[in-house]
């Protein structure tokens, strides 16, 4: 059995306590559209910024977690560690996240013939790799 899909893209989403920040960051410095906010009472809020044909959705629940983040960037410990954004303007993207006061985890470099990289730490120290030639 394969699964179907309704749409070309996932969606991802991250808990946060620190959800200002956090939309500041993907809505300002990444520029996403933050489309609405969405209560799930006794949960917290869901907020959703359009990427593409996919949504970032940022947790803000009303307890806060036990645990935030793992140290150690990308290796720094098994499961999901970090979500990728393909973009045509990759040094203005990184200038933006460096002008909005994001760790540079891995300054802009050629991955391969006609694609390079950057990495940055978004303010909950999530790993945010941008993909560009």
């Amino acid at each position: 059995m394969t699964a179907k899909l309704a749409k070309a893209a996932f969606d991802v989403g991250t808990v946060t306590t620190n959800v200002a920040q956090m939309l500041a960051f993907y809505s300002g410095a990444l520029g996403f559209a933050k489309i609405e906010e969405i209560p799930f009472p006794g949960v917290g809020v869901l907020h959703r910024l359009k990427v593409g044909e996919a949504f970032f959705k940022l947790m803000a629940p009303e307890k806060a977690p036990a645990a935030s983040a793992p140290a150690g960037g990308l290796l720094g410990a098994t499961g999901f560690r970090y979500v990728t954004f393909a973009v045509t303007n990759l040094d203005e993207t990184v200038e933006a996240c460096r002008a909005f006061g994001a760790k540079i985890v891995s300054p802009t470099r050629a991955l391969r013939p006609g694609v390079r990289m950057a990495m940055v730490a978004d303010p909950d120290g999530n790993t945010v790799e941008l993909l560009g030639a």
